[in-house]
């Protein structure tokens, strides 16, 4: 999991009107703020809290806090303290207490993932980029000799004096579960304001709950690609951390195969047996460090290591479709409503009805803005028929409720019915991707989930930015026939977007 600090701007999804009021909780209200590459991702911060002045304090604490420990641990950062201290050699260096206690967390889950995680796992990982560039496979030889030069050591700390000791020259990166401990030790911060009952911290999928608020966390289908895409699983969050690793969003095309990002530092080769690991722990760096090394070992390695954290639960998906819980997985999870089988007559689907094997695709990839704390637009997207009639709300991206009327279109068309939208408050677990770049879809029904007529139906894409400018995008397609792919125009909000109708991938 990278946790490169560049720009920070803003993310949050909140999918067909879900999350469009902010509800009470015990004499505080929450307040949501986004931001866009932070930790190289999305982060959406929620803080529970009696003023907003509280929360505001507790969001920029926590923002500071990430920022600091970013300074420290970043290995994409040669000026962080990681990243000058890589370049001494053999020479006893102090540093700092956060440094040291993350190189010796990685001592400590070296053995007990026996090999599974390690710092120098990147030396393994640049032979498959290097093949990558070539377009070739790696030699037998190039993965035995990284392999070997994984298993040397790397580093010598030295408890008395807090020193750290570099050893070799191999490539190393604090990721696995750095990401995580710098979300607990942001949380922990934003804990200490006075009036702050709650805090809600989710980078790039891993999410941190803190407090007396409780989070409903859905759980990222990796076989699907689209923010709004129905979980998998549906958990109920309170004072844990929830992580998800998997390579279903990154990796490298290597001679027309797709390898994942992640691999196998005893072996040499990437780990693709385990298509998504999500853990739930009491400790950050524990569900970090785990659902990393879920998806290297196998389920039997993963259930055996779990029992060494104790209360920690897991999910394991694996690429051939296969799921493995631990025995306290379904008391975390909302209990599912069996799905109504409908009647024989009512299958039949009229002629002039959207075929349910086929959706829209709606990509969109938001300008980036190289500057710090810019929080990401609020954006919306919606439907619209032919007499510009609502059709259905597809998501909702904003800061706090107080600036919905920035998205003035999607305003007007939608606020009337935000008082009968749903109140729950949910975030999603996942993968980490890469910050920027969102799939939606639309599925054919409309916002009481009814298949629409085929006809003619314009997508809206409304895009604001407070103190910025407003973007309104707009494109009609006809859906009695197969539309064709269509690329919008970029504006300074949007740097690409595109509108795709596709068969629906099998099993959705």
């Amino acid at each position: 999991m990278s946790f490169k600090l560049s720009a920070i701007t803003a993310f949050l999804l909140l999918i067909v009107c879900s999350s469009m009021t902010i509800p009470p909780v015990k004499n505080s209200t929450l307040y949501v703020s986004d931001y866009e590459n932070v930790l190289g991702t999305s982060l959406e911060i929620k803080v529970a809290a009696t003023s907003t002045d509280k929360a505001k304090v507790a969001e920029y604490k926590a923002m500071n806090e990430i920022e600091r420990l970013n300074k420290i641990l970043s290995g994409y950062d040669a000026t962080s303290e990681f990243g000058r201290w890589k370049q001494t050699n053999n020479k006893a260096i102090k540093i700092s207490p956060e440094l040291f206690e993350v190189l010796n967390l990685f001592d400590k889950w070296r053995v007990q993932s026996n090999g599974a995680l390690d710092a120098s796992a990147e030396v393994v990982g640049k032979v498959w980029k290097d093949a990558a560039k070539r377009n070739a496979q790696p030699t037998a030889a190039e993965l035995a000799t990284a392999v070997t030069k994984v298993k040397q050591a790397h580093w010598q700390l030295n408890e008395t004096d807090h020193t750290a000791t570099h050893l070799d020259d191999a490539p190393l990166m604090l990721n696995s579960f750095v990401k995580s401990y710098i979300m607990s030790k942001a949380c922990n911060v934003a804990m200490t304001i006075g009036g702050v009952t709650g805090v809600v911290l989710n980078i790039g999928g891993d999410i941190v709950v803190r407090g007396t608020h409780t989070e409903q966390i859905q759980v990222s289908n990796p076989k699907a690609n689209a923010e709004n895409d129905a979980p998998v699983s549906t958990l109920v969050i309170n004072n844990k951390t929830v992580a998800t690793s998997g390579n279903y969003r990154r990796g490298e095309l290597v001679n027309g195969q797709w390898h994942s990002h992640i691999v196998d530092p005893r072996t040499g080769l990437p780990a693709d047996k385990v298509l998504s690991a999500t853990v739930v722990a009491d400790n950050a760096t524990d569900a970090g460090a785990l659902a990393t090394a879920f998806n290297v070992l196998i389920p039997n390695e993963s259930k055996l290591l779990a029992a060494t954290v104790p209360h920690a639960e897991y999910m394991l998906i694996t690429s051939d479709g296969e799921r493995f819980e631990s025995k306290g997985w379904k008391a975390l999870e909302l209990p599912t409503a069996k799905p109504v089988t409908p009647k024989k007559e009512n299958t039949f689907i009229a002629d002039n009805t959207w075929d349910p094997h086929y959706e829209l695709l709606i990509n969109l990839e938001l300008a980036e803005i190289q500057s710090i704390r810019v929080h990401r637009p609020y954006v919306a997207v919606w439907i619209v028929d032919k007499d510009k009639k609502p059709v259905r709300s597809i998501a909702l991206w904003y800061n706090k409720t107080k600036f919905l009327d920035e998205i003035s279109s999607w305003y007007d068309a939608y606020y009337s019915k935000l008082s009968e939208s749903d109140r729950s408050v949910s975030s999603t677990t996942s993968a980490t991707r890469p910050a920027g770049s969102y799939i939606l879809k639309w599925d054919g029904k409309n916002d009481k989930g009814e298949l629409v007529k085929r006809g003619l139906y314009t997508i809206m894409i409304e895009v604001a930015r407070e103190h910025g400018t407003h973007q309104l995008m707009k494109q009609e397609m006809d859906f009695t026939k197969a539309p064709v792919p269509v690329t919008l125009r970029s504006n300074v909000e949007v740097a690409a977007a595109s509108l795709d109708y596709v068969k629906k991938a099998d099993g959705q």
